[in-house]
This record gives C-alpha cells, sequence and structure tokens, in this order.
C-alpha cells in the first residue's frame, strides 16, 4: 500500500517551507523508486480563516489516515489574541494529541558551516552532533489552567504540571534505542531539586535506564546546569531526554550551535498504530512561521527538508533515501544553498526556490 504524507503547510512562511520540502520528496522517491502520496489540508491560523477552526474536521481525518504529517508553521500576529476561544496554537497542541506523538526528537549536528554562523568559538561547536528527545504530550502544556480574582482583589493565574510513570517510561525507552545507535549516552534532564514531577521523572528513568539499558552510559543532569553546558561543552552530549517544558525551552538553546535556527528539523514520533511496523510521525522544522518573511522568498527550507529525511527514515524505514537527502543537503549548503541569515558580508543569498533547487540538482547527480 502506498503511504500516504499529510501535508500541513499552515501559516507564514510555512507554505514555502513545505513546497520545497516536498518537492525534494519527489525527488528522492524518484531516485530510489518509492511511491508517496501527498494530501493537503490547513491547520492553525489558515484554517481559522478557511474553516473556523484551528484543527478542523477535515485535517483531523486526513491524518488520521496518513502514515506521516509534514507540517510547515503556525501563528502570526492576525490571530495574536490571549483570550480568543481559538488559536493557531492550539491546533498544534490538540494535532498532537489526536496523533499521540509523545516523543518530539530534535538532532543537532554543527556542520562545517556553523564555524561561520554559531555565535560560539568554532572549537566549541566542533564535534557537536546531539539529539534532544523531548516529552511532548504531558507537563505544564497540557495541564489544567486557572485564572481568577482573588478575594482580596490580586489576579491570579496557575497551570498543572503532571507526569505519569509510564508518561516518563515510554520517553526514556525512545532515548535509550536512540542511544544505541548512536554513542551510547543518555543525559535525563530534570528539575529534582525543587520539583516533584522531576523527582518522579528521576526516579523512573533511572530504573529504566537499569533494567533495559544496561549497556548505556547513563547520567542525570539538572535543567541549569544542563542550559550551561550546552554554551560550555556541547560536545559532550549524545541523547539528552526531558520534559515538555524544559526540552521547548534547551532546543531553542541548542539551535544556535548549528548556525541558524532553519537548518533544524524535527520528528514528534507515537507507537505504531495497531498491525504497523513504523510510528505515525509528525515532522516539522523548529523555527516558527515568521510572519514577517512571509511571501518574500527569504525563509530557510533547510529545516523543512531535512525533516522529510527523517520521515523517510523513522515512518517510512527508507534509510538510504533519507542519507540521500542529507547528504545532498551538505553539498548543496557547502556549494553556497545560503539565504539571507547564512550569508557572510558580500555574498548574495538565495532564494528559498533556489535552495530547493540547489538541493534537488545534487540528489539528481
Amino acid at each position: 500500500m502506498t503511504p500516504l504524507v499529510a501535508a500541513l503547510a499552515g501559516d507564514g512562511i510555512g507554505p514555502e517551507v513545505t513546497t520545497e520540502a516536498l518537492r525534494v520528496l519527489d525527488a528522492v522517491a524518484a531516485r530510489h523508486e518509492l511511491a508517496v502520496t501527498v494530501e493537503h489540508a490547513p491547520i492553525g491560523g489558515a484554517a481559522m480563516d478557511a474553516e473556523g477552526a484551528s484543527f478542523p474536521a477535515r485535517t483531523q481525518a486526513l491524518v488520521s489516515r496518513a502514515d506521516a504529517v509534514l507540517l510547515g508553521a503556525v501563528g502570526g500576529p492576525r490571530w495574536d489574541d490571549p483570550g480568543a476561544a481559538d488559536r493557531p496554537e492550539r491546533g498544534l497542541l490538540a494535532l498532537r494529541r489526536h496523533l499521540g506523538t509523545y516523543a518530539n526528537i530534535r538532532p543537532v549536528r554543527a556542520l562545517p558551516i556553523a564555524a561561520q554562523f554559531s555565535p560560539l568559538k568554532p572549537e566549541r561547536i566542533a564535534g557537536v552532533d546531539l539529539v534532544v528527545v523531548r516529552e511532548l504530550t504531558g507537563g505544564l502544556y497540557f495541564g489544567a489552567k486557572r485564572r481568577h480574582v482573588r478575594p482580596d482583589g490580586i489576579e491570579e493565574a496557575s497551570e498543572d504540571c503532571t507526569y505519569t510513570a509510564p508518561e516518563v517510561e515510554r520517553v526514556v525507552r525512545v532515548a535509550g534505542r536512540l542511544a544505541r545507535t548512536r554513542r551510547g549516552k543518555v543525559t535525563s534532564v530534570d528539575k529534582a531539586n525543587v520539583l516533584e514531577t522531576s523527582r518522579l521523572w528521576r526516579t523512573v528513568a533511572a530504573r529504566v535506564m537499569r533494567e533495559e539499558f544496561p549497556d548505556l552510559e547513563y547520567e542525570v543532569v539538572l535543567v541549569d546546569a544542563c542550559a550551561m553546558h550546552l554554551v560550555q561543552r556541547p560536545s559532550r552530549f549524545d541523547v539528552i531526554v526531558t520534559e515538555n517544558l524544559f526540552g521547548d525551552i534547551l532546543t531553542d538553546e541548542a539551535s544556535v550551535l548549528a548556525g541558524s535556527i532553519g537548518l533544524l528539523p524535527s520528528a514528534s514520533l507515537g507507537d505504531p498504530r495497531p498491525g504497523g511496523t513504523h510510528p505515525v510521525g509528525l515532522y516539522e522544522p523548529i523555527h516558527g512561521s515568521a510572519p514577517d518573511l512571509a511571501g518574500q522568498g527569504r525563509a530557510n527550507p533547510i529545516g523543512a527538508i531535512l525533516s522529510v529525511a527523517m520521515m523517510l527514515r523513522a515512518s517510512f524505514g527508507h534509510a538510504a533515501a533519507a542519507e540521500a537527502v542529507e547528504g545532498a543537503v551538505e553539498a548543496a549548503l557547502a556549494d553556497g544553498a545560503r539565504t539571507a541569515e547564512l550569508c557572510l558580508p558580500g555574498e548574495t543569498p538565495r532564494s528559498t526556490r533556489d535552495v530547493g533547487e540547489m538541493v534537488i540538482a545534487r540528489l539528481r547527480g
């Protein structure tokens, strides 16, 4: 049966980078004789405008049938009303919940180009090749939220951060399995000196690693120390596993190691559907919708293109095709496939379309 990709372009620069990623998918599919079907549906602000909901029924139906989802980005000032009943970001959270994608995987590798554009010294980023596994469907983002005025007239807000042992177990297992394919080290990040959820996390993570992954090197680091080490000694890390909020913050910090947030992909994975062998995944660049760049051909499509490589490997089991995309990206970057944020003084930036064309040309040989 031909795999189905649900393409959800979303808002801002999402449609532009998704277009180039899908063109690369077509090219690599032709080269490796892969059959893939793509269907489109709206999400986020675009879906609110077109269908009155950030995650409309039509989109829900498509992703329920799909073998993988490619997402552009959601959000923008047009829909930025904190008091609104629906927001683009609500559609993204609903999508993650609908798919059950509890493990967000964000690789960060310092390519040669990073030495020119990372704010860190070249010797600091040398050898950086890490992956952050972020728990994606629990914690503060999904906890009960309250806002009210107390009897004394002071306005107060709160939200619940909740984790269960099974939620921690399953994401730590993802990290352990991933580390076995890499350098064999897992770093669990928490705030167990303060937070009860982190104390649960630490206890459960240690048990899973001891009982199921005794062959791996394992360490525990407090989140504030991890933030420091990502700047001081990022090459010490292999696989980092942590909860939702900490993972959100740490991955944005780690993105500067690569030189540009536009270069980085991500995969959000759950369990395989009944009878399946590969997880249904949500794949997206880690950057936002960047509405100030929308429609100008200035967006960097590399993160979206590398997300396609992650899709080919994780959801379709096509490692050779994934490696071909990654190799084409590295070659294109070395040959000058750079949007404005990656250009040195005097260099002419390439457009979003140009970068896609350069990657495709190297795929075709």
